[in-house]
């Protein structure tokens, strides 16, 4: 028999909820979070009711605001920016530094709403705060020299980003727009991680950084935070649908922008026998359930080698942990290790189970299934948000799952005979922001990866975001806008001289660094 898990000592939402209310009492109260703009937190905003993806505990929801309310924020925020634009380069580093510093301090707690607010397991929790702290202490160490001959924007930056990564992705962008000279606004995404950007937001407006934090539908939002002529900068990661219309409106308006959206990430298969390095590389690709936009679903195999490769690839994908991120057996023990908890939400779960279901009545075969017997979960608790891995072979052309991120534990696997088909699979969604090829031959990885259409393409090895001075981007639809990553994230949101031209997917052109 299993042995019975109990919640970890001192990690329960209330716990977690208290300590808010302890550091932050500005931005929280006993009920709800509040919005912060024009320079003052406000009990604004209808909250709506949420719970956590962990195991249905409710949580703190987003205040949402109305239109007319975050026009005002967005006023608020260009006064802000052009005090924030006159204040002298060390001073701003020491603000940014300073706020760090507190981000280091409650590290622990922002984690442990990362858990529960995303369902994220402690280790990637961690990852995530700590990318964040350490990606902002690289610009601010090197930030003389970036923004040498360039200045701030004529308005405040605007941050639209999905859920999964809000402190290495959207925090760790805020921070370094108001470093380079910009007030900063964002959005909290609607499907979770209010309480943690709102603790990093009051930390970091304690230290006089000059950003606007609000919640809202997007639809309701849009036109105060993209299409507001006060706003200097639109700064989008999310997915297609929702980024074509924000494309379609900052280029009708000739507005400055960054949109980051999904792509079928590939790995392909090709002319390959380290079987071994293959196999140990599998389980981490499983990390945070695939809920990354660098995530690998998708595997492109040559038909000859796939015994081969499942081989390889069968054993290591049973082996990956699931279940409850916080349950333990005896409440003093460490943090469980795991590869993955639930999805973002009982909805998202249900909406893969579906699309699985359906693709395997089209004729997708079903290669492995995750049973929940062998995840790690409380007596009874709610396991509605938890999807167990799947593997399908040949996803059917009018299935999702074929040519769409999944944006879960769902692997699929497509055969090919010859190389144009190899390329023509992995090129399935018009532009990805990652993709690898595993091949023995050098000579074959160099002929074959200029033609996969993704920004980074890694040879045996998976690709990632990057940190400090590692460029990022996407190719065909996955990116919108000026490049991002080391130098030219300063780049994309300040003025240089007249005429440059910024590296990134526009279109009227394709610039790479």
């Amino acid at each position: 028999m299993p042995p019975t898990l109990t919640l970890k000592s001192g990690t329960s939402w209330e716990d977690a909820w208290q300590r808010c209310l302890t550091v932050a009492p500005e931005a929280f109260r006993d009920d709800r979070v509040l919005n912060l703009w024009n320079a003052a937190w406000q009990t604004d905003g209808r909250a709506l009711p949420a719970v956590s993806p962990v195991d249905g505990t409710p949580v703190a929801g987003p205040p949402r605001l109305d239109r007319a309310t975050a026009r005002q924020a967005v006023r608020a925020a260009l006064d802000q920016h052009r005090a924030w634009r006159h204040v002298p380069l060390p001073e701003r580093r020491a603000r940014v530094a300073a706020t760090l510093d507190a981000l280091a301090e409650h590290r622990d707690l922002l984690a442990l709403l990362l858990v529960w607010e995303i369902g994220k397991p402690w280790r990637l929790a961690c990852a995530d705060v700590d990318r964040a702290i350490d990606g902002v202490r690289w610009y601010v160490d090197g930030i003389d020299t970036m923004l040498e001959g360039r200045a701030p924007l004529d308005g405040p930056v605007s941050n639209i980003a999905s859920w999964n990564y809000p402190m290495s992705v959207l925090v760790h962008a805020l921070l370094v727009q108001a470093l380079a000279g910009n007030a900063v606004v964002a959005k909290t995404p609607t499907d979770g991680g209010v309480a943690c950007l709102t603790l990093a937001t009051a930390l970091a407006a304690r230290e006089g950084i000059p950003v606007t934090l609000v919640s809202g539908s997007g639809g309701e939002l849009s036109e105060a935070l993209v299409r507001a002529p006060e706003i200097g900068c639109v700064s989008f990661v999310g997915g297609r649908d929702t980024g074509a219309a924000v494309a379609t409106a900052v280029a009708d308006l000739g507005k400055r922008h960054i949109l980051e959206q999904e792509g079928l990430n590939t790995w392909g298969i090709w002319n390959y026998w380290d079987w071994d390095a293959l196999g140990a590389l599998i389980p981490k690709l499983f990390d945070y359930g695939k809920q990354r936009c660098t995530a690998y679903p998708r595997f492109v195999v040559q038909r000859s080698l796939f015994d081969a490769f499942l081989a390889a690839y069968l054993p290591a994908v049973r082996t990956l942990r699931i279940g409850h991120p916080l349950a333990v057996e005896h409440p003093d023990d460490p943090y469980p290790a795991l590869d993955f908890g639930p999805v973002i939400n009982a909805a998202k779960a249900k909406e893969l189970d579906d699309q699985v279901a359906e693709a395997i009545d089209r004729g997708a075969v079903p290669l492995h299934r995750g049973t929940p017997s062998d995840a790690r979960f409380l007596p009874g608790q709610d396991t509605s948000a938890y999807v167990q891995p799947v593997t399908l072979l040949n996803p059917p052309r009018s299935s999702p799952l074929h040519h769409a991120e999944p944006f879960g534990p769902v692997d699929t696997i497509v055969l090919v005979d010859t190389e144009a088909e190899l390329l023509a699979a992995m090129n399935a969604s018009n532009g990805a922001l990652v993709a690898t090829l595993s091949t023995d031959e050098r000579a074959t990885f160099d002929r074959l990866a200029p033609h996969i259409r993704a920004f980074k393409i890694g040879h045996g090895v998976p690709r990632s975001r990057g940190d400090r001075d590692e460029l990022f981007g996407g190719f065909g639809a996955s990116w919108r806008g000026a490049f991002v990553g080391g130098e030219l994230l300063v780049r994309a949101v300040t003025r240089g001289p007249a005429g440059e031209r910024l590296p990134g997917n526009f279109p009227d052109r394709r610039l790479t660094p």
